[in-house]
């Protein structure tokens, strides 16, 4: 284990124990919101703390292990006994390398995920569809609950835009967490099925993915800065929705942002739903700004989300899918569209968790 990480965890040890004495004094245990918030804080450290402390424990007992091999009646034992700590030593510095990473406060929330069809007509339209699609199985996956907010049917059934909300965790994130790296341009090359001359066309998407946010950032925004609209919807959702004015825009006047939904049974719902979307982008607004500035300072590949990026490649012809972020290639392109798209999440956080590992240890020098 690197110096600097053994630095990071020690202090963790001390705090540790700055904590349990903060705790038992009597002063801090009558200060309700004092005391609640050092538990909060001590429930995490001692998580790192005692991951820490075993494995200290595993390197002293990999040291006797060593030691021992040279006693020809304890060398089997001995081998076994390195075999297996040298492979907990490697689990728990894992372990304690995330646990160490900043940690954002959005990971754990809800997220909407944002389809846009864009160059390429029709041929886009459906690949809107093909990328709903799989978003929604791999949800279905993770167990968590989607709903389509808005949504624009093409004519021949893609989407020229769609909204989906999904909530749930899954492998300790939530689906923001999950998601957030999917924000960018998706390109996609295969032989359309208008297309009579079996030539390969490439059309494009763009997706965003933006946390949702607390009620209370809503209600942050001054009323006075927005316009709200009513509506009749438009297209797949049931018989009620031509009836009434349902649908809800609402603008962000100073930014011009704007939001809608239209998906709800009522004004009401809908007007709701509009607003925890408005809230997320403006959020994302101001995130994206506050990342372009790190990225003056540190390139970050991963996290910049700008949709003018190409971020990856659906070549269908070769069944192979390409992150462009992380170099990243996997021939099972028909099993992503199905929804299996762990490898791809998984690989993009581990390239991510690498990036603030270095960054991390870079200021610590």
């Amino acid at each position: 284990m690197k110096p600097f990480l053994r630095q990071q965890l020690a202090r963790y040890t001390d705090r540790q124990g700055e904590l349990e004495f903060l705790l038992s004094r009597e002063d801090i245990m009558k200060d309700m919101e004092q005391f609640l918030k050092l538990s909060r804080e001590h429930t995490d450290v001692s998580a790192v703390a005692s991951r820490w402390a075993r494995y200290q424990q595993r390197e002293a007992d990999l040291a006797s292990a060593e030691e021992m091999k040279s006693d020809p009646d304890m060398a089997e034992m001995a081998e076994e006994e390195i075999t297996s700590a040298t492979a907990e030593l490697a689990q728990l510095e894992a372990e304690l390398q995330r646990m160490l990473l900043p940690k954002d406060p959005d990971d754990a929330r809800p997220a909407f995920v944002e389809i846009r069809a864009g160059t390429g007509g029709d041929e886009s339209a459906l690949f809107a569809g093909d990328l709903l699609r799989m978003y929604t199985r791999y949800a279905d996956r993770c167990g968590w609950k989607t709903e389509i907010v808005s949504e624009s049917q093409s004519e021949l059934g893609g989407y020229k835009e769609v909204v989906v909300r999904m909530e749930g965790h899954h492998n300790g994130t939530g689906a923001y967490g999950a998601l957030k790296f999917e924000s960018g341009g998706h390109r996609v090359q295969r032989v359309p099925a208008t297309e009579t001359q079996g030539r390969i066309h490439t059309s494009a998407c763009t997706i965003a993915v933006l946390a949702e946010q607390d009620e209370a950032e809503a209600i942050k925004i001054n009323p006075s800065d927005l316009r709200i609209d009513t509506y009749r919807a438009s297209g797949a959702g049931g018989q009620h929705i031509n009836k009434t004015d349902s649908a809800v825009r609402i603008t962000h006047i100073p930014t011009g942002i704007v939001a809608e939904c239209q998906d709800g049974r009522s004004q009401h719902s809908n007007k709701a739903q509009a607003l925890k979307v408005l809230t997320a982008r403006i959020h994302e607004k101001d995130r994206s700004e506050r990342a372009a500035k790190d990225a003056a300072e540190r390139k970050s590949l991963v996290g910049s989300g700008d949709r003018s990026d190409r971020i990856r490649t659906y070549n269908f012809p070769q069944g192979r899918l390409t992150d462009h972020r992380i170099n990243l290639t996997l021939y099972k392109l028909l099993q992503i569209m199905e929804g299996d798209l762990q490898d791809v999440v998984d690989a993009l956080q581990a390239y991510e968790a690498a990036e603030q590992l270095a960054a991390l240890e870079l200021s610590n020098v």
